[in-house]
């Protein structure tokens, strides 16, 4: 990593405009390495650099890598139209650095969802081109019976798709739930070939992307967390072959 000048680290971590990260540094309200910074123009090497704002302290991250139990009633979105956005459960530094969410779930959908400020990461992990597996948990409004599992591995036919959209595995796991894994993101594919294939999604729960399972996290509903680069490496392409 390069070494920058103060107030540009501040700006990239999100504490506010370089006019405003400066002000903070003149006010001695920044420490680095638990020692007032004197001046907002002296560079540091962003290797392994603790920054501290008020009481607010981080580790300098070159990019922001987030997993979140994303509750039912909020729109992935960062101009939402009828309920609160996701981004609203973040805080204002994830906010103020442009985090936005890896694809989309639907307002009432809830369970794993991946944010980040890194286009690459984003578009790696939403392209249908990386082929990368979503689990989904889903209750059905009638029994689940062998047909309906076959309908969803055979393929259903959406009216404004050009073919037929196929799980790419389909369990059946209780008398209403079924383990229904993905490689697309269609708009509310999974509710829709549900109904296309005769029955109705009551809820609906994503638990995993890639190797990386909800479970494993321990996030509380509505609760957000930084990705480790262990839980990172359960999303790479090596880990899916």
């Amino acid at each position: 990593m390069a070494a920058m000048s103060l107030d540009k680290i501040l700006q990239s971590q999100g504490f506010g405009s370089r006019k405003s990260c400066r002000a903070a540094v003149e006010q001695g309200l920044v420490r680095i390495g638990g020692q007032i910074a004197p001046d907002w123009s002296q560079t540091y090497s962003t290797e392994g650099l603790e920054l501290t704002v008020g009481s607010v302290s981080i580790p300098f991250r070159e990019q922001l890598y987030l997993a979140m139990n994303k509750p039912s009633g909020y729109e992935c979105s960062s101009r939402p139209s009828h309920h609160p956005s996701v981004l609203s459960l973040l805080d204002d530094l994830c906010r103020n650095r442009n985090v936005q969410p890896v694809g989309r779930l639907d307002h009432d959908t809830t369970g794993l969802l991946l944010l980040s400020d890194d286009g690459a990461f984003i578009h790696r992990q939403s392209s249908p081109k990386h082929h990368v597996p979503k689990l989904y948990h889903a209750r059905t409004a009638r029994p689940v019976d062998a047909a309906l599992v076959s309908a969803m591995l055979q393929g259903v036919q959406l009216h404004d798709e050009d073919g037929p959209l196929r799980a790419i595995s389909c369990e059946q796991t209780g008398e209403h739930e079924l383990d229904i894994v993905l490689e697309q993101g269609k708009y509310h594919q999974v509710k829709r070939m549900l109904a296309a294939a005769g029955n109705h999604c009551t809820a609906l729960e994503r638990v995993a992307i890639g190797r990386l399972y909800l479970k494993d996290l321990g996030l509380a509903s509505g609760a957000w967390m930084h990705l480790l680069p262990e839980h990172r490496a359960l999303l790479s392409p090596e880990a899916l072959s």
